[in-house]
């Protein structure tokens, strides 16, 4: 199993990159990228699917599209119930719908006033008790973020110390490195330098060959 590489930046010691320098990594970043093909899209960065909405979505949009007014609630089933006359008294279809909406109003008034009831005995002390709730969390979320902003500056004082121990190190090695590969070229200019001295040497000898002297 390969160990993944994490490679960490080195603020505290390397300078920030010239506009220049950025200017190279991102052209080179954008040549390498042309070598690969795109990857698919994926289905939740889809842009070109059609949306579905449920047709209660999709008759309020029609709504809105056509600026027609929302439709208001009906609450005629709430108010008072009209009596119905002596002559359609005796007619159970006449009586159903007035019966009805009186059961609805009766319910709605009785829980209504079970809520009042329940609201001025308890509503004070249930709305403190909500805001202490409320408040405890604010302040556990507080804490939590305080922690957060802790660790965080402790790592990156971590991280100072860190690289600020190793920074002498690190620009010896550095220059080390740099010497060497200017050793590593000059040697190799060298080399091409005698080859070419050798070259020349043998064609010379060669034409000394050729053409002997009298």
């Amino acid at each position: 199993m390969a160990v993944p590489a994490y490679h960490e930046s080195l603020p505290y010691i390397d300078s920030e990159p010239t506009p220049q320098a950025l200017s190279a990594a991102r052209a080179l970043i954008s040549a390498e990228q042309q070598t690969f093909s795109p990857p698919p899209p994926s289905k939740d960065q889809d842009q070109d699917r059609e949306p579905s909405f449920s047709p209660a979505i999709t008759a309020e949009f029609t709504r809105l599209a056509s600026k027609q007014p929302s439709q208001v609630l009906d609450l005629s089933r709430y108010e008072a119930q009209e009596i119905p006359t002596q002559s359609s008294s005796k007619d159970i279809d006449a009586l159903r719908n007035p019966l009805s909406n009186a059961f609805v109003s009766s319910s709605y008034l009785s829980s209504r006033a079970q809520n009042l009831k329940l609201l001025d005995a308890h509503g004070r002390n249930a709305w403190l008790l909500a805001n202490y709730h409320l408040e405890d969390q604010l302040r556990s979320l507080e804490r939590d973020l305080a922690d957060t902003k802790r660790d965080i500056d402790l790592v990156n004082a971590a991280r100072a110390a860190r690289q600020n121990d190793v920074k002498a190190e690190m620009q010896g090695l550095e220059q080390n490195w740099r010497a060497g590969v200017g050793r590593v070229l000059e040697t190799e200019i060298a080399v091409q330098e005698l080859k070419e001295q050798i070259r020349q040497e043998l064609r010379n000898n060669a034409n000394a060959a050729g053409n002997p002297t009298q």
